[in-house]
């Protein structure tokens, strides 16, 4: 009787050991699966891409530039975001009452009659296009191509809508690389028609076709 009594304890804990081994490496291969960490890594590349596009919709260049390789920039932050911005062309109203600019007149043709103005693009005027929700989507792995390095890509989809026109949807692909520890834009293309028939739009664009 004590015999089977020493064999039944000792069967139980060796069962109860390799329990506990099994779990353990349950938990292991958990915590290093390979999918898991290229989720994070797709969705920090999502992000990026998303920040950037829209920083630059509402013409934020600093927080865009920002957010640029230093190739992209070509300079400082600061100098990549007054490239991009227009010049303001807006002036004190109390001067603009006081002493009114000169201005050129406009052609007078035969007739008598002028042409009409020409709308200019402003970042504030009426005929600012208004961009809709950006979405990011999409994540391959893109090849070195001329002076980009290899990296991922990214799909952006947003919508644009100009006064007195029907909304029509913007396509970008966008070259995300990781430097200085940070994942960084350094290139983006407009997605053409004939990208979608060469496997992924996002690295026909990137690539050049």
């Amino acid at each position: 009787m004590m015999r089977r009594t020493t064999a039944a304890v000792m069967t139980a804990g060796i069962l109860a050991l390799a329990g506990c081994s099994s779990s353990g490496d349950d938990d292991g291969n958990k915590g290093s699966d390979p999918s898991s960490s290229q989720a994070a890594a797709d969705d920090a590349l999502l992000k990026v891409a998303k920040d950037y596009q829209e920083a630059a919709n509402r013409l934020d260049w600093k927080a865009a530039c920002g957010l640029s390789t230093d190739r992209l920039r070509d300079g400082t932050v600061e100098e990549c975001a007054d490239r991009n911005t227009p010049d303001d062309p807006a002036t004190d109203p109390a001067e603009e009452s006081s002493s009114p600019s000169p201005s050129v007149s406009p052609p007078t043709y035969a007739d008598g009659s002028t042409p009409a103005p020409i709308e200019s693009s402003t970042p504030t005027g009426p005929d600012r296009a208004d961009t809709g929700p950006v979405s990011a989507s999409d994540v391959v792995k893109v090849s070195a191509v001329d002076d980009h390095p290899a990296g991922y890509g990214v799909l952006i989809t947003y919508t644009v809508k100009w006064p007195d026109k029907a909304a029509t949807t913007k396509r970008r692909a966008l070259r995300l690389v990781e430097e200085g520890g940070s994942w960084l834009v350094d290139q983006h293309e407009d997605v053409q028609a004939g990208d979608t028939g060469n496997g992924s739009p996002v690295r026909a664009a990137l690539s050049g076709g």
